[in-house]
């Protein structure tokens, strides 16, 4: 999940009803397919999730019903059905969903979930890298820091991550021939506090 950016991909900024719908394991991942691998039919994503076609096609109607995805009609033929992410990017509030416990319940769903498919993704990195070339070990990597910040200038610390993470997808040279996919991950979070500072 991301903030959406003025000027930058096509973004939706889920309401109540979005994130509910949402809230599933496979749904989830068939957004993601529908991003990062482009239209497909129901047959084809299955078998990229590894799972059944009938349990796609029906999640894939529930996800259009709000907007997420969307037919390509042009692309079909006979009763096949092919399907598009109806934008590049999610985006959330926690606080959008504070007179909705159904809605927040979900969103919650959906960053416990972001956070597990972080750490697999990590995981996967850390057993797979000795197979990748030195250059792609010495640029990759897994680091934090800490800052000692308030809320108006984290956010603004996200929004320029956001950005500059915008402005290296539009400006991704054509000649650069060991290009691959590659997932960035940050994440913003308060440190747990000191001992001394609970009861304060």
């Amino acid at each position: 999940m991301t903030n959406e950016q003025s000027g930058g991909p096509v973004g939706v900024r889920l309401d109540s009803r979005q994130a509910r719908v949402l809230a599933h394991p496979l749904r989830i991942r068939l957004i993601g397919a529908l991003r990062t691998g482009g239209p497909a039919t129901a047959t084809t994503l299955a078998q990229a999730l590894d799972t059944n076609t009938g349990a796609t096609s029906y999640h894939l109607r529930q996800l259009a019903e709000v907007g997420l995805v969307t037919e390509e009609p042009d692309r079909g033929s006979g009763r096949q059905r092919w399907w598009r992410a109806a934008h590049e990017l999610t985006s959330f509030e926690p606080s959008d969903y504070d007179d909705d416990p159904d809605a927040r319940a979900a969103i919650e769903w959906i960053q416990g979930d972001h956070v597990r498919w972080v750490t697999e993704q990590a995981e996967r990195w850390l057993a797979e890298r000795a197979t990748y070339s030195p250059q792609w070990r010495d640029a990759s990597g897994i680091s934090d820091d800490f800052l000692t910040i308030g809320p108006e200038r984290l956010q603004a610390l996200t929004r320029e991550i956001g950005d500059l993470i915008l402005r290296y997808r539009a400006e991704t040279p054509p000649d650069e021939t060991d290009a691959r996919p590659v997932h960035v991950v940050y994440a913003a979070l308060p440190a747990t506090r000191p001992v001394s500072e609970r009861d304060r």
